[in-house]
């Protein structure tokens, strides 16, 4: 074969390669092969070139097939006009003078061959790399639309700008879908002018560089893709298929593993395992509460229905053992090897440090019996095992600041580009056999003694979408409306200004990277938004770290804190029945909906740790039960922080009452969650307790049976006393406090010591048993000042951590500036007395009279509207 030929059949191949994988369309791929090979070449090749695709991709070959059949099976005279037009677009690099009008035209109107004739493929010019790095997005993942109506119920059309291959009886081949090929737009032109099919091929090249489209036309693209193409069972002589195991990453946007079934070009068998048992790991993490069971059942009833729009399904399995063995997903997966023959196993990896040893077990017992596995990056922006200190040190460890540092300074791998979601998936000729969805007990609900279900979750289905669509229809409305409001008023409890997103990260149904993505193209790129992608990463870096993060304090003094026992104090706070309003809407709202905003989240927090003084664990095991969004790394790193052993414990305590002058200024939240105080007004509603009786009358409150008493009353002595327990720990442990600074002393993990000092696994250099290696961590200084003096009441503090609400952050700049311009008219009023008496003084020595006393008033600023209008006025009346 000449050298010639043998390049032009390897360029071919590699177009098919790029069709398998949906980034090139069949009608681009034939017209490659007719300008590449050649007219006569094309009739004698190409059915062999696509014989493969018999086994591997039945669809696939169907359509080239037809394709084929359709264009050689014309007359000589067509074809000789066909080859004259093909030669007409060559000359277009040296254009000739031609007439306005090629006489070709007219007789190509009704040959849609011609359409393939003036394409070109995709994907010349343009490179992608593998799944786990950067990936081509756009249009070229995407069935082309046709630019002219098809007429649903009609049988096979012919027109001059589209091809439809299209059954008038809607016969399957092998499914009970329909299979619709559509065709790009185009038509001939002149040789010296530029047709329509050309420039849109040059605007439609991805450009890696170029910032992601807008969600909306992600979301058109993926509905018209599952409406058009569907996937077709493979024959029984198929390759062996592929085990795509899905576990939290639950979407078609964005799914590395997902692409990488398609690249191999075999039946793909989509699976998810459950083994509550993995889920847990070694301590009480309560990775799966009951809300995340909940959310999980339904997520995965959706994503079963993405999955069939696209010709596939998912199949549920429990996780098995032999005997007395435990149950776990490898042996399941090794039993689903044995009866589909898979050859590979595809998943996205996951973080959790018992999870990751579990995929580690898996992946080495699977490569052992020569099946091919692999695992993919795409649950966090960085890989929480991949992140190094080098260049940045230890100084700030466990803050987002420092840890955004070392990702600066060592940036691993790139983030790359979001990869669109595929529009079909190769089904095997036969599916294993699974279980029912239902038959996991993700979604089991209570029942009473008299048989009735309590339908718990009622109050979540109303409030939440589960779907992928759901997930991005979410971040579309936030990036048009909230997302203008979240730099200053994220805190807001009584406004949609978050984007409760969070739910649909932690299951995967929303990638990290298309979400910043998306952030980064919107109008509005708050800084702060961004920056929460940078701390759930922080989290689970934290949580590999320190495996025990959960269940165990980072600060060793701390774990003899002097915690409360009171479990109706604990009952009070989970039901939402302290007595504070506030907390009790928080924690209703988190009851029935299954989720809160951070700040809320906060508020919460601060009053069980620093004002019921119940352990931070009762905490995080509540809310890793009632959140639907419940993130272990997450959950346990704010509890840490707020329980006052994190890495970087909270340098703030939320009060119940003041907190809401931030969070609830007008008391709207508190009416919606706490109905039975609606009556109330909104300078009392936060606390009732100050209401005449006659006022509680009117309202209909009445404590202890509409609404409950306050647990505890005396706020600030129970703040001291908080404060006073720390300060008696960290006097009693001095070992773990630092004399010069009067930080506080964490023992570092023999990982991050080995990284800091440059050791390596590999090398056998590796920090062992023995000394610890204890690090000075950020501090309260609240904390350090209390040590001087333990028996201090908070109040006495200089470094009080209570924070005091405001309105909005421009109310409190408001007064900043007031307060600013204050200083400088008293600096000025000064002045002016020094003056006044120098000159009185001189008046009296000199025997003049005395000076006439000036005259001036306070005026109001035309627009007032509250207090802070009132401002000083231009003349003052001088003293005596």
């Amino acid at each position: 074969m000449p050298p010639s030929a043998a390049g032009d059949q390897a360029a071919v191949r590699q177009m098919l390669r790029e069709v398998l994988v949906g980034r090139e369309d069949p009608e681009g791929f034939f017209a490659m092969c007719v300008s590449v090979l050649g007219h006569q070449e094309t009739r004698s090749q190409f059915l062999a070139i696509i014989k493969p695709l018999s086994t591997a991709n039945i669809r696939l070959h169907s359509v080239l097939s037809a394709l084929y059949q359709q264009y050689f099976s014309k007359p000589e005279d067509d074809e000789l006009e066909l080859a004259l037009a093909l030669s007409l677009l060559e000359m277009k690099d040296n254009p000739m003078p031609t007439p306005n009008q090629s006489p070709l035209q007219p007789g190509i109107r009704d040959d849609p061959s011609s359409v393939l004739l003036s394409s070109k493929p995709k994907s010349q010019g343009r490179t992608c790399t593998q799944p786990q790095d950067v990936h081509c997005r756009g249009k070229s993942a995407l069935p082309v639309q046709s630019s002219s109506k098809s007429k649903e119920n009609l049988p096979e059309t012919k027109t001059h700008k589209g091809l439809h291959v299209e059954s008038a009886d809607h016969q399957s081949l092998g499914t009970s879908q329909d299979l619709r090929v559509p065709v790009s737009s185009a038509s001939f032109s002149v040789p010296n002018a530029t047709s329509k099919s050309d420039q849109m091929m040059q605007e439609g090249d991805v450009n890696p560089s170029e910032k992601p489209r807008r969600p909306k036309s992600r979301r058109q693209r993926r509905k018209a893709a599952a409406q058009q193409i569907v996937g077709l069972a493979c024959s029984p002589s198929a390759p062996p298929p592929v085990l795509l195991w899905f576990r939290r990453d639950l979407r078609l946007c964005d799914n590395p593993a997902l692409i990488r079934s398609l690249e191999l070009g075999a039946p793909v068998i989509p699976v998810f395992i459950w083994c509550p048992e993995e889920e847990e790991g070694p301590g009480v993490t309560v990775a799966m509460g009951g809300a995340c069971k909940y959310w999980l059942h339904q997520a995965l009833s959706c994503f079963c229905a993405s999955l069939e729009q696209i010709g596939s399904r998912l199949i549920f399995l429990k996780a098995g053992g032999e005997g007395n063995e435990r149950r776990s997903s490898l042996h399941t997966l090794k039993t689903l090897v044995k009866e589909t023959g898979a050859q590979t196993v595809l998943a996205n990896a996951l973080y959790e440090p018992w999870l990751k040893e579990r995929d580690d077990v898996v992946l080495s017992a699977l490569r052992k019996e020569g099946i091919d596995c692999e695992m993919f990056h795409s649950y966090c922006l960085r890989d929480p095992f991949s992140v190094s200190t080098e260049g940045v040190g230890l100084r700030g460890i466990g803050s987002v600041s420092h840890f955004m540092s070392c990702c600066r300074q060592n940036p691993g791998p790139a983030i790359g580009v979001p990869l669109d979601p595929p529009v079909s998936l190769p089904s095997p000729a036969l599916w294993p056999q699974g279980v029912p969805m239902d038959s996991l007990d993700l979604a089991r609900m209570p029942r009473r003694k008299d048989g009735t279900i309590i339908d718990w979750a009622a109050n979540i289905r109303k409030s939440w979408d589960f779907s992928e669509d759901g997930a991005h229809a979410r971040l579309e409305a936030f990036l048009h409306d909230g997302v203008y409001r979240y730099e200053k008023e994220s805190g807001r409890a009584d406004a949609p200004n978050t984007s409760s997103l969070s739910p649909y990260l932690h299951f995967g149904q929303l990638s990290p990277r298309w979400l910043l993505w998306d952030a980064k193209g919107a109008r509005c790129r708050p800084p702060k938004f961004q920056r929460k992608l940078a701390w759930r990463d922080l989290a689970y870096w934290q949580l590999t770290l320190f495996p025990d993060l959960p269940w165990e304090s980072l600060r060793p003094p701390y774990k003899a804190l002097r915690w409360s026992t009171n479990r109706s104090h604990l009952k009070a706070w989970q039901k939402g029945k302290t007595g504070y309003p506030l907390v009790d809407a928080a924690m209703r709202q988190l009851w029935l909906t299954g989720w809160m905003n951070n700040y809320m989240r906060h508020v919460v927090a601060s009053f069980l740790i620093a004002y019921l003084h119940l352990p931070w664990q009762e905490g995080y095991r509540w809310f890793q039960d009632t959140l639907v969004d419940a993130d272990v790394a997450i959950d346990a790193m704010m509890w840490q922080n707020g329980g006052m052993c994190g890495l970087d414990h909270w340098n703030f305590v939320m009060h119940p009452i003041d907190a809401a002058m931030t969070c609830d200024p007008y008391g709207s939240y508190v009416r919606k969650w706490c109905p039975e105080l609606a009556g109330l007004p909104d300078e009392l509603i936060h606390k009732p307790w100050a209401c005449p009786a006659s006022m509680l009358r009117r309202a209909g409150v009445a404590f202890g049976q509409t609404y409950p008493e306050r647990i505890v009353t005396d706020l600030e002595e129970r703040r001291s006393k908080s404060l006073q327990d720390v300060a008696l720990v960290r006097k009693q442990f001095q070992q773990y406090v630092d004399k010069r600074s009067g930080c506080d002393l964490v023992p570092l993990p023999k990982r991050l010591v080995s990284k800091t000092l440059g050791l390596s696994h590999r090398d056998g250099a590796v920090v062992t048993e023995g000394k610890e290696f204890l690090l000075p961590v950020i501090t309260r200084m609240e904390f350090k000042h209390q040590l001087e003096d333990p028996d201090a009441d908070a109040a006495s503090n200089p470094y009080n951590a209570v924070l005091k609400g405001y309105v909005s952050r421009k109310r409190d700049e408001t007064i900043a500036f007031l307060n600013e311009r204050d200083f400088t008219a008293s600096v000025m009023y000064e002045g002016a007395q020094r003056q006044e008496r120098l000159e009185r003084d001189r008046r009296r020595m000199e025997g003049l009279p005395p000076a006439p006393s000036p005259r001036g008033r306070a005026r109001r600023t035309p627009t007032a509207k509250d207090k802070f209008s009132i401002v000083p006025g231009g003349a003052i009346a001088s003293t005596n």
